[in-house]
């Protein structure tokens, strides 16, 4: 059972009311000179992951920039010397893809000129008088291509030959006559030997 509760004295009160506390109303600042801090924005992390997208792209592009001009400047400026070595090869003229080729076992063509070689008489191929001479011919042409792929070439000034009455220039592979040589692999006759390919 709960009494109720009656006050029979009353209250005393304490001193006069009581100041208001310092410390709730005035906060006190550590140091009067620095200002109070600005409250900081959230960091917003979609933000910087669409930033940091687009400089990494941009990143990237500059990249691919920087690598195609350079393959571009490379490609362009250097001297490739196998090209020019391929530009001095001699292939078959059927075939060429260069100034300079070979059109038959006495005849070649040396950045683009027409070359008779001196002292060879060689078997045809397309003017051949039998199936022997051309298919000696092809020989000669592709043995003489061999010669001449073997070493530095030098070509003679053009002059005309006494006994054949042909335009015709001397050639020489590293330093060695190509129309001795011919003659020496029996893949041609001398001028003035007077022998024919077709029996």
């Amino acid at each position: 059972m709960s009494k109720h509760w009656k006050p029979g004295k009353k209250t005393v009160a304490l001193s006069p009311a009581p100041r208001p506390s310092r410390i709730r109303r005035e906060p006190v600042q550590l140091n009067p000179n620095v200002p109070a801090a600005k409250p900081q924005r959230p960091i917003n992390y979609r933000e910087i992951e669409l930033y940091g997208g687009i400089v990494g792209i941009l990143v990237f592009a500059a990249l691919i920039a920087a690598m195609v001009i350079g393959l571009a400047v490379f490609t362009v400026f250097r001297d490739d010397p196998e090209a020019d070595a391929r530009a001095m090869q001699f292939s078959q003229c059927y075939n060429a893809q260069g100034p300079n080729c070979v059109l038959d076992g006495g005849t070649i063509y040396a950045d683009n000129q027409r070359v008779e070689i001196a002292g060879i008489d060689a078997p045809g191929i397309r003017d051949a008088k039998c199936d022997v001479e051309h298919d000696r011919g092809i020989e000669a042409a592709s043995q003489l291509a061999l010669l001449l792929n073997s070493g530095p070439v030098s070509i003679g000034k053009p002059y005309r030959d006494g006994i054949t009455g042909r335009t015709v220039r001397k050639v020489e592979v590293k330093g060695r006559d190509v129309a001795l040589t011919m003659i020496g692999q029996n893949m041609a006759h001398a001028v003035n030997s007077g022998l024919t390919y077709c029996r």
